[in-house]
């Protein structure tokens, strides 16, 4: 099923900062999507700085989420909105020293770069900063977003279900006195051809027998195109269909089960079809289940 959720932390200033200028405030965001997969399928984008948080929020996927390829992005930023670290004079001057010092062992290192100063100088900002916590906190947060969204999505599923559910019960009501009356008309196509093979043989055969092969041969041929059996399991597996959208939770993979269960019933109406409305209702019918499977692989 599909989704999104974002959700945002932005932290003041921290109490009992020795350095509140060498320490960046930094926000962090979080966002997770979720598409259409029939298995939970998780990937992960987060900085160095988050790469820790990584098992502790795939745990946490894994026990709330059961079908989908999610995704999980974060991304740190500074609480006025420019990811850039607020350099200080005395974070600076260490970074200077340690320069002279590497530079006195290696004349040929090269000197520090201003993008390499400042990226020295965020990952030195944020090693004071744990945020196992506040990831978890966010994650938990995002994920309750994202199941509501998705629970709104499986209502509008639920509803698409239940209107193929009524067309598939018009349907098989409308095959249902077919049944009969291709067993009658069978029948009396049989015997027809009796008295027309009795006038041909001009008595060589008992009469008795004739007219008993013939309606053994009809019986035959009415216990091949009976399709009773085949609607009355049809109706059972859309009982059970709607009585799973009533209970709801995890239903996904019983509900594949059953969608597969119907198919199979309406593919043995059309094979065993001996009429043309028969075998119209037959496809009408695999056109409405089709539509189902592919909204229940969906559906957790």
């Amino acid at each position: 099923m599909t989704g999104y959720a974002s959700v945002q932390h932005r932290p003041g200033a921290t109490e009992g900062e020795t350095e509140p200028a060498a320490l960046p405030k930094r926000g962090l965001g979080l966002e997770i999507r979720a598409v259409n997969s029939r298995f939970l399928d998780l990937s992960f984008r987060l900085p160095d700085e988050l790469r820790a948080a990584e098992p502790a929020l795939r745990n946490l996927l894994t026990a709330q989420l059961k079908r989908g390829k999610i995704e999980v992005r974060a991304a740190l930023e500074s609480s006025d909105g420019v990811d850039l670290p607020d350099l200080s004079p005395r974070l600076l001057q260490r970074l200077s020293v340690l320069q002279d010092g590497i530079r006195a062992w290696l004349p040929q290192a090269a000197p520090l770069s201003v993008a390499e100063a400042m990226r020295l100088s965020a990952s030195a900002g944020t090693q004071a900063q744990d945020w196992g916590s506040i990831v978890s906190e966010l994650a938990q947060q995002a994920l309750d977003a994202l199941r509501a969204a998705r629970a709104r999505e499986g209502e509008r599923l639920a509803a698409m279900l239940r209107d193929r559910l009524v067309q598939l019960r018009a349907l098989a009501l409308q095959a249902q006195p077919l049944v009969p009356q291709l067993v009658q008309q069978q029948r009396q196509r049989f015997l027809e051809r009796w008295q027309e093979a009795m006038a041909a043989v001009e008595g060589s055969v008992p009469p008795e027998a004739a007219r008993e092969r013939a309606l053994t041969e009809a019986t035959a041929f009415a216990l091949r195109i009976d399709v009773a059996e085949e609607l009355s399991r049809l109706n059972a597996h859309l009982d059970e269909i709607e009585r799973l959208l009533d209970k709801g939770g995890e239903i996904g993979k019983r509900l594949e089960f059953l969608i597969q269960e119907l198919h199979r019933e309406a593919n043995t109406l059309g094979s065993k079809s001996a009429a043309l409305e028969l075998t119209r209702i037959s496809v009408d019918m695999k056109v409405l289940i089709e539509q189902m499977r592919e909204q229940v692989q969906n559906l957790e």
